[in-house]
């Protein structure tokens, strides 16, 4: 007997591999960016976003058009839109996107974000996140991206957690719930990059 497992219910998320080089040219400029401490306050979206962490900033729309990351991102929603829905957009506006760089006992809490479609990925990952936390009151991997949707029932969890690897990149609708908890056990960055970005306003309004 074929058995399959399908989840017709609740939102899509899709996973990507950024590329190699593009990982690299994103670490570089991050890098230069954390050496010019007026570029990093001019760049500053901490006082925008929810996490409590060490950096949030954006990145400056014109590096991240000629290094290829807007490219990156429109291809992979452009594939997953047609996936999905069978439709095909033509318009994808990058409304932001921007690096969070959290360190040991860091964390961000639940929330949202705007625009249309989201997501987040991992430029670097400590080797180390600490020990898996379970008993009655706790039960997670510190560091993990939890997306979260509705509540749980029978066989319908309402948390997917995700461990961070380098390069991997998940794309979801921008009212999916996240979060990502403290870690511990090291002094390595955990850097990653997300986005906010609109399509097509009759695509993005398609209930069916």
């Amino acid at each position: 007997m074929e058995l399959k497992i399908v989840k017709p219910f609740g939102p899509s998320v899709m996973q990507s591999q950024i590329p190699e080089k593009l990982i690299n040219d994103l670490n570089d400029y991050v890098d230069e960016i954390i050496k010019d401490q007026e570029k990093s306050n001019k760049l500053d979206f901490g006082n925008k976003l929810a996490g409590d962490v060490t950096q949030e900033f954006r990145l400056e729309k014109d590096f991240a058009k000629n290094v290829g990351w807007i490219d990156y991102l429109a291809k992979c929603v452009y594939s997953w839109i047609e996936k999905e829905l069978n439709l095909k957009i033509t318009k994808f506006e990058l409304l932001e996107s921007w690096i969070v760089r959290q360190f040991e006992n860091e964390y961000n809490p639940v929330h949202y974000h705007s625009g249309h479609v989201s997501g987040a990925g991992y430029l670097k990952v400590p080797k180390n996140l600490g020990k898996f936390i379970q008993n009655k009151d706790k039960q997670f991997q510190g560091g993990d991206l939890n997306l979260i949707h509705g509540s749980r029932q029978f066989l319908s969890r309402s948390i997917f957690p995700i461990k961070p690897k380098v390069g991997d990149f998940y794309f979801f609708p921008n009212y999916l719930m996240h979060t990502v908890y403290p870690f511990n056990g090291t002094t390595e960055e955990r850097r990653s990059i997300s986005f906010n970005a609109n399509i097509d306003e009759k695509i993005f309004n398609q209930v069916s």
